[in-house]
């Protein structure tokens, strides 16, 4: 049960932290200063978390990558579905302070993904999704990588490699969904914020879960056979 507490703990603060600055920062694609700093508050949760529980659970905090951890076989099913489940309770935890704050405040907003305006209007579902999809696959094959016992005394920086490669996917994939390549991420902001965000969000459940698992499959197509 401690795990599964840690997942929800890091979750909610992945959401709180980093949806919190995309919210206090405006995050907008016409100001690039916000979409940086948005970007580096997602890493640096991320960096945060992995160093604090990473030692009790591994530190997901995204279901995305626990599916890529169980379709690698380096978890059960049990454990899996568990994660998902207070992952997911985390994050609408970390959305709900977040509401509570930005709505006692007069300010407006979750940070809930959604697809972003382009010069035709909108980006197309399918641009979204495949965005998701690819950026997630990226990121689940670093964390894959980066936590493999092949890599020997690397495997202490992971935590760093992971925020790290995180801030990049961020800066790459906010102009088209905000980015979440993280289904825990995405649902709790989109219940409080409501709208397009909750229309679009299977989206950000679907294209994440994807990208995850061929990640995994890619990943055991190209690790070494030590263990």
């Amino acid at each position: 049960m401690k795990k599964y507490l840690a997942e929800a703990i890091g979750t909610m603060v992945l959401v709180l932290m980093g949806c919190g600055a995309a919210v206090s920062l405006g995050c907008t694609n016409s100001d690039p200063e916000t979409v940086v700093g948005t970007a580096m508050a997602f890493g640096l949760s991320v960096v945060a978390m992995a160093y604090t529980i990473g030692g009790i659970s591994g530190c997901h905090i995204n279901p995305a990558i626990t599916l890529g951890v169980f379709l690698s076989g380096r978890m059960n099913g049990k454990d899996a579905a568990m994660y998902i489940l207070f992952q997911v309770i985390g994050g609408v935890a970390g959305a709900a302070i977040l509401y509570a704050l930005t709505s006692s405040s007069g300010l407006v907003g979750t940070g809930a993904n959604d697809l972003q305006a382009s010069g035709a209007g909108t980006i197309p579902v399918l641009g979204g999704l495949l965005a998701e999809i690819f950026f997630t696959f990226v990121f689940v094959l670093v964390v894959l990588g980066a936590t493999a016992k092949t890599n020997g005394a690397t495997n202490n920086f992971a935590g760093l490699a992971i925020g790290l490669s995180l801030v990049l996917v961020h800066l790459c994939c906010i102009r088209y969904t905000g980015t979440s390549v993280n289904p825990a991420r995405s649902i709790g902001p989109a219940l409080f914020q409501g709208g397009t965000a909750l229309t679009n969000l299977w989206i950000f459940i679907v294209g994440p879960l994807v990208g995850g698992a061929i990640a995994a499959l890619v990943w055991k197509g190209i690790e070494t056979e030590e263990k």
